[in-house]
């Protein structure tokens, strides 16, 4: 997008005549009103967009007859070097003429004369800024799009050496069966491809073009709507004027998928938070993404993770927001849609931020594996196993699982884990026990029974991590 100033100008000519629509009025729109109501202070961001729309209009024009050669040749001048001079950062803000769309075209009018003025033939404020926010919007998702990947690739490096690394997997937080660190870190592989998948979807819906719809009604001019969505790279045109102009279901599908995003992420932060700390061991995360305390010097805390979790309740709320601004609007468009871009330009910047931090802090994590083959002891993490043992010998599984029951108890008394438990005692639960049970309360064997699609089994998860690198490699 290049530099965008923030800096806007409070020029005080003619308050009147500045406005391209103040023939209707005869009395100026109020400082307080026009503070309240304009938009350039943050809808300059899509000020890049705004042009490349705007040459691709005027391109039609030109090719339809509505335009001369000549006047499509100042514009396409005029607004090539106010682009220069916006990533630049020396092109200024006026907060009298509103917007971004404003501040461009008197701008260029000032600049080439009566050839800007024609520029807006055949179109509104409306469709322009719709087609404005897809452009920014579909260039926005092929970023994130890319920095998914670049997370997924950091996973798979920080699985790969540690599929024989064995874990207590859980549920309710309790330790429920021994599972492959690289199969855990997988599942979170496998929620960010499904993300992916998700953005690439809203992408298609994002890219069909809104101008031409005019203002909500279409034009009488002999526009060429194909031919523009042609030359901006869109999929296709709007097919309903009302509807192009008015429509915001793309953004908030966007922020849905990216609060989704925060969510998996959040997710993953709680556990590296629960992960780091002295009752878990369980990793390190890097110097470099952590902070100490300004009265107890001992401690390392896992700010970036907090941050993260705490940053996927903003990217939620920005949902909200944009989910109650559409709810009660009638057709077409209204003011209130002034208020999508500053949650839809946040949302972007934290997901985006929050990818990139996070990409490099999972390249950081450096993982203790004798503290997780230590906690996947504890907790009888291989009762199932003794239970389906059971089963294989005959015993009905609900029988089976009131036998390990008691065995896991009587362990619990003697204070040991069941493979410690003598044969003696295990038989004491049930004689279809043999000697080979030992190698089944194993944490390897246990792990390595799990061997179906989808399973914890080592073999499974090499294949599972050989078939993501492909997928990513192709992508």
């Amino acid at each position: 997008m290049g530099k965008i100033s923030k800096e806007i100008s409070m020029t005080q000519d003619d308050p009147l005549q500045n406005k391209t629509w103040s023939g209707r009025f005869s009395v100026p729109v109020s400082e307080a009103v026009k503070q309240y109501t304009a938009s350039v202070s943050f809808d300059q961001r899509l000020a890049l967009h705004d042009i490349q729309g705007s040459l691709a209009h005027a391109r039609m024009l030109s090719e339809v007859g509505i335009l001369s050669t000549q006047d499509f040749s100042a514009i396409e001048s005029g607004l090539t070097t106010i682009a220069d001079d916006i990533q630049r950062g020396t092109f200024t803000w006026n907060l009298d003429d509103e917007d971004v769309h404003l501040n461009i075209e008197k701008r260029l009018t000032e600049r080439i004369g009566d050839a800007g003025k024609r520029l807006h033939t055949g179109r509104s404020r409306n469709d322009q800024v719709a087609t404005d926010i897809r452009l920014y919007l579909r260039e926005s998702i092929d970023h994130i799009c890319q920095q998914l990947r670049f997370l997924q690739q950091a996973l798979l490096a920080l699985a790969e050496p540690h599929v024989d690394t064995i874990m207590p997997g859980f549920t309710h937080l309790q330790v429920a069966q021994p599972v492959s660190l690289a199969h855990h870190l997988m599942a979170y592989v496998e929620m960010f491809s499904r993300d992916h998948q998700r953005l690439l979807e809203i992408r298609h819906r994002v890219n069909q073009l809104p101008l031409g719809a005019a203002a909500l009604a279409g034009t009488s001019y002999p526009l060429r709507r194909e031919r523009v969505a042609e030359l901006l790279g869109f999929e296709g045109v709007c097919n309903n004027s009302l509807d192009a102009v008015s429509d915001r279901d793309f953004a908030i599908e966007f922020c849905s998928a990216a609060a989704l995003i925060m969510i998996h992420l959040s997710r993953l932060s709680e556990e590296l938070i629960l992960w780091m700390s002295p009752r878990f061991a369980f990793v390190r995360i890097g110097d470099a993404f952590c902070t100490g305390s300004s009265i107890m010097p001992q401690k390392r805390n896992p700010d970036v993770p907090e941050l993260v979790r705490g940053k996927s309740g903003r990217v939620t709320g920005h949902l909200m927001g944009l989910l109650m601004l559409m709810k009660a609007q009638p057709l077409a468009y209204n003011k209130d849609n002034q208020e999508d871009k500053e949650p839809l330009f946040d949302t972007v910047d934290t997901l985006t931020q929050t990818l990139r931090v996070y990409t490099d802090m999972m390249r950081d994590v450096h993982i203790n594996p004798s503290a997780m083959n230590q906690a996947a002891r504890e907790g009888f993490s291989t009762a199932t196993d003794l239970a389906d043992y059971l089963v294989k010998k005959g015993t009905t599984f609900r029988d089976a699982h009131e036998i390990v029951a008691r065995a896991v108890r009587h362990a619990e008394d003697l204070g040991c884990d069941l493979a410690d438990l003598p044969l003696t005692d295990l038989q004491s639960f049930s004689a279809s026990i043999e000697n080979d049970i030992y190698s089944v309360l194993t944490l390897e064997g246990s792990v390595a029974s799990r061997h179906l699609i989808g399973g914890t089994a080592p073999s499974r998860v090499r294949a599972a991590i050989a078939r993501k690198r492909l997928e990513l490699d192709r992508a």
